[in-house]
Order: structure tokens, then C-alpha cells, then sequence
């Protein structure tokens, strides 16, 4: 379960960044919890086999969405803003093992990002493997993902 939350965490703070939500509460919510269904789902579906897979992809999709949710109520479009400069300047930039740490001083919300490893795919795309924090109201969170380059010079979350 431990696992599963830190992957969780790691999706919803580079699309929610990257998702460009409007100002109003409820859509941060929203695809908070959407993002967080997503991400529950295919965190989910990797555990078990037969129909304990079908529950644990279930139960993940569930849990996902309330995580994403209480994710998309604290995150305010400038935290989200921080995050998302943040992460694509050190998923770009940044040595492997260079932790970089964005934060907002009117929320106080902050996080930190660090490339663990780089490595090249067959088809040529550049992909990193990341740990990331994200602490809201004093309560930190981790996640482990990966990302890879795209053609226009951004990252995006891929599942491994």
C-alpha cells in the first residue's frame, strides 16, 4: 500500500502541474480526483492475478481518487505552478542525485524532486526515474516515478 501512495503522490503532481486547471476550487478537485482514479487504477492493476488482480485494481482506483482529491483541495494553482517549473527545470537540468525544492510561501506548501537515474529507450526518448516529496501542512509525502522526454521538451509521467 506503501508503495502504491508514493506512485499515487508522484502522478498527481506532474499532471495536476501540467494540466493547467482553471482558478475555481471545485475543478482542482475534481481532476485531483480523477488523476488520482487514473493513477489508483494502474497502481492497482499491477498487483495480484485473475480476479485479486480486478480487486486490487478496484480498491486502487478507489483509494486513488480519495488521495487525489485531498491532493487537488490543498494544491493551489500557485503550488501547482512551482511544482510543475520545478520539476520540469530539474527533470531537464538537474545531475542525477541533485535534489531540487520548489515552495510557496503564501501556503507554505513545498516539495523537492530528484533525479535518480537516466537512461535512453531503444526508440531514442530520454527517460529519468525520480523521487519526490510533497509536503502539505506539515504532512510529507514521497513518490517513485519515471518520466521521459518528449518530442517538445517536456516530461511526462510514464508507468513502468
Amino acid at each position: 500500500m506503501h508503495a502504491f501512495r508514493m506512485a499515487l503522490v508522484g502522478l498527481i503532481a506532474l499532471t495536476m502541474g501540467l494540466a493547467g486547471c482553471s482558478g475555481n476550487p471545485g475543478d482542482k478537485e475534481a481532476l485531483g480526483t480523477i488523476l488520482g482514479a487514473v493513477g489508483g487504477g494502474i497502481a492497482g492493476s499491477q498487483v495480484g492475478k485473475g480476479r485479486g488482480k480486478l480487486v486490487a485494481t478496484g480498491i486502487g482506483t478507489l483509494l486513488g481518487a480519495a488521495i487525489g482529491n485531498e491532493i487537488g483541495k490543498s494544491l493551489d494553482r500557485a503550488d501547482r505552478l512551482a511544482m510543475q517549473r520545478t520539476t520540469q527545470q530539474s527533470l531537464e537540468q538537474a545531475k542525477t542525485g541533485t535534489t531540487s525544492t520548489w515552495k510557496n510561501p503564501d501556503s507554505g506548501n513545498q516539495g523537492t524532486i530528484t533525479p535518480k537515474k537516466t537512461y535512453r529507450k531503444p526508440d531514442g526518448t530520454y527517460c529519468r526515474e525520480f523521487q519526490q516529496t510533497v509536503t502539505i501542512g506539515g504532512r510529507t509525502e514521497e513518490a517513485y516515478g519515471t518520466a521521459c522526454r518528449q518530442p517538445d521538451g517536456t516530461w511526462k509521467l510514464v508507468s513502468t
